[in-house]
């Protein structure tokens, strides 16, 4: 968008209020809010804030940070112009007290790995099919864990809350210019989905940011509480964030589409999986970034544990929906919809850079297989690794692959593994409801 055509947009609107948006190395969504008679000031000249005060961002003699807005985000939050205060937002790039990007802003790092691809003459188109649950407040207003619908997969429940309230999410998206492909309940209790249209990983991961600030706004107003945590509740499928991925060449063709391959797959994208697959352990530390991730990644529940490929095989690390010429692409499935997408997605494609540039070869895929009943020496002779099984284990795993560190760059992997050692420690010393459950009453 222009300048122009934004100013004119908030004035017909009668725009009270601008949100500047950005997030942190974590993935939480951080804002600067302005009056809208100073919003032509800030898209000419952006506008400083206090950076030490943001988790991994500057140390207090290196707090004077600038926004400046991307002014192709502009959008107006519709469910605020039937109310006193009107507000809009845009999403800025985070830029040093030198004018420089900020090499620990999430967005910089994704825009550094795109711009790799596109010296190598690739440009990455992605989607993520983004899972949460909702769930009923407490009367003091504080989320709990009770079912608001007893709905399974594609259910049709029309006078259920949960229904009601996922449909006005997705109607405010599409007001806000996102193409919603598809919307359902999910397999598990209260879960749902919706998908909306791919593009390049920058616009996808700003849209992700804005779908979970919508969803949880909107639920609030059914009081309900959208919660994107990956395995809220013992016994029942936990959240996925699966991410679609192909890649384009210059000429805008489909550089994972080889119609002379049985599978449909391009050699690129069997080299670009076998990167996924090579560097997946250590990519564990972002796409399942905290303590609860790991309760989702177990057998029996449709996440993977395995890392393998396959095109018949909901198991599988990776899957390659059927697909022809403009469609083919590939299914990461081990990502949750806590992982910050920005660093996601520059690790994902970092991941199969690197396997595009070093010829590698994925083993044979597993269609047709269980992996789960599989014994540990039918797993060896396929080539099936496991996934890290704990945070502490996938944090390990970065800091040991030179390939993944060097996409998050020094600043954003020091105070990313900094962040996470802490969280784990936390939780190691916490004493849980289990051990009460199960221990105090024998000891």
């Amino acid at each position: 968008m222009e300048k122009s055509e934004i100013l004119r947009t908030v004035e017909k609107n009668k725009i009270d209020v601008v949100w500047l948006q950005f997030v942190d190395i974590l993935g939480f969504p951080k804002l600067v809010e302005i009056s809208s008679k100073m919003l032509e000031r800030v898209l000419d000249e952006g506008i400083a804030f206090d950076g030490s005060s943001i988790e991994g961002f500057a140390r207090i003699e290196e707090s004077d940070m600038k926004l400046i807005p991307d002014l192709n985000t502009f959008s107006i939050l519709p469910w605020t112009l039937n109310q006193n205060v009107k507000v809009a937002r845009i999403i800025c790039d985070v830029f040093d007290n030198n004018n420089k990007p900020f090499k620990g802003s999430p967005r910089y790092v994704l825009q550094n790995v795109m711009n790799e691809a596109k010296e190598m003459g690739f440009f990455m188109q992605n989607g993520v099919e983004e899972e949460f649950f909702l769930f009923k407040l407490k009367e003091s207003g504080t989320p709990s864990t009770e079912l608001v619908s007893k709905g399974s997969y594609f259910e049709l429940l029309p006078e259920d809350v949960g229904e009601n309230t996922r449909t006005e999410i997705a109607l405010n998206l599409e007001k806000m210019g996102f193409q919603i492909e598809a919307s359902h309940h999910e397999v598990a209790p209260s879960q749902h989905e919706i998908d909306f249209k791919y593009a390049d990983p920058i616009t996808t991961a700003d849209r992700i940011i804005t779908f979970k600030i919508v969803a949880k706004t909107i639920a609030l107003k059914h009081n309900l509480y959208a919660t994107f945590l990956p395995k809220p509740i013992f016994g029942i499928n936990g959240s996925g964030a699966h991410t679609n991925i192909s890649l384009t060449d210059k000429n805008g063709n489909n550089a994972f589409f080889d119609e002379a391959n049985p599978s449909g797959l391009s050699q690129t994208a069997l080299n670009f999986m076998a990167g996924i697959m090579k560097h997946a352990k250590a990519i564990t530390a972002i796409a399942n970034p905290i303590v609860n991730s790991y309760k989702r990644l177990v057998p029996g529940y449709e996440a993977p544990v395995y890392i393998s490929w396959a095109q018949i095989n909901r198991s599988a690390l990776i899957r390659v929906p059927a697909g022809g010429k403009n469609s083919k692409r590939i299914e990461f499935r081990s990502p949750d919809p806590t992982a910050n997408p920005y660093l996601l997605f520059a690790v994902i494609l970092k991941a199969g850079l690197d396997g595009i540039k070093n010829k590698l070869t994925p083993p044979d895929p597993v269609n047709g297989i269980n992996i789960y009943e599989l014994s540990e020496s039918e797993k060896k002779k396929l080539s099936i690794d496991m996934l890290p099984s704990t945070l502490i284990e996938a944090i390990g795993e970065l800091k040991n692959d030179s390939v993944i560190m060097s996409a998050l760059g020094e600043h954003i992997a020091k105070k990313y593994i900094e962040a996470k050692e802490k969280e784990w420690e936390s939780y190691r010393i916490s004493v849980t409801d289990w051990e009460i459950k199960n221990s105090l009453p024998l000891y």
